[in-house]
């Protein structure tokens, strides 16, 4: 004789037939299907800024006015490229959804530079300290991920002195065609180089003026101009009517002065509008 409480239901058995279900596991239950439509609610609420703006979320919440939100941009073209890179932009937006509409919580400033004798490293290791963000290769992004960021300083030596182009001899020679035909329209731009103004004075920091135009290239807004009356140097590129493009550094001849370059001019780029 079968056990009283064994139950075969097939999928046409009527209510009455099925077995029930105890409160305890009924609560359970329901729980779990709220906090699955809690989850994908707060999913909407983040992306739906972001594909159609506010106003569709908005319209969306027209019951409950007082919930307000940011909207999270995201640059489509780039998230289109790649999975690292749409994983990068997911990261962003995913941030910024929970800054809370606090500005400077929704802004990133990325620090990219390259290197050939560790200078420009330990150069871009200053900004660290400066402004709390961990430096990085350019060779160990994609360059559309560049287009996440909502502010870019990025710097580089100079390495083959004279030459009109690939004037670093690091990995940004391979990447700036392609930075070119970026759009990072509106975005703040900070140039900084690692020169010898003794060893070669005459081709000063000249790549700072190579990075300086190709981001002005993508419509970026190149801020950070350092006068250079402070600097002893015969010629560079990087000059224009008495100011440098950006931050020149002189890690072989005055590396002393480094660090405190780099936090002036970080209270300089802040000023001019750098989201830091």
């Amino acid at each position: 004789m079968a056990s009283p409480t064994c139950f075969e239901v097939s999928a046409g058995a009527s209510a009455e037939q099925r077995p029930g279900l105890s409160s305890r596991k009924k609560l359970a239950v329901g729980l779990s299907i709220a906090l699955a439509m809690l989850v994908g609610a707060v999913g909407f609420l983040a992306l739906a800024p972001a594909a159609h703006g506010t106003a569709v979320a908005s319209k969306f919440l027209g019951a409950t006015p007082s919930i307000s939100f940011m909207p999270v941009s995201v640059n489509r073209a780039a998230v289109s490229r790649s999975p690292r890179t749409m994983r990068v932009a997911a990261e962003r937006a995913g941030a910024r959804a929970g800054c809370r509409g606090n500005r400077l919580c929704m802004m990133a400033v990325g620090v990219f530079y390259s290197t050939t004798t560790g200078n420009t490293e330990g150069a871009a290791s200053y900004f660290k300290g400066a402004i709390g963000v961990e430096p990085k290769e350019i060779s160990d992004i994609a360059p559309g991920d560049l287009a996440t960021y909502d502010g870019l300083i990025v710097g580089a030596p100079t390495w083959h002195t004279g030459a009109d182009t690939m004037r670093s001899g690091t990995a940004w020679d391979d990447v700036l065609e392609e930075i070119k035909g970026l759009d990072l329209a509106g975005k703040h731009v900070a140039v900084f180089g690692c020169g010898d103004s003794a060893g070669y004075s005459d081709n000063f920091c000249d790549a700072i003026e190579e990075l300086h135009s190709t981001f002005q290239a993508t419509g970026a807004k190149l801020i950070g101009l350092v006068d250079a009356s402070g600097y002893t140097y015969d010629d560079s590129k990087s000059v224009v009517d008495g100011k440098f493009l950006g931050l020149p550094l002189d890690e072989d001849n005055e590396d002393d002065l480094s660090e405190e370059r780099v936090k002036a001019w970080v209270a300089q780029l802040k000023a001019e509008g750098m989201p830091i």
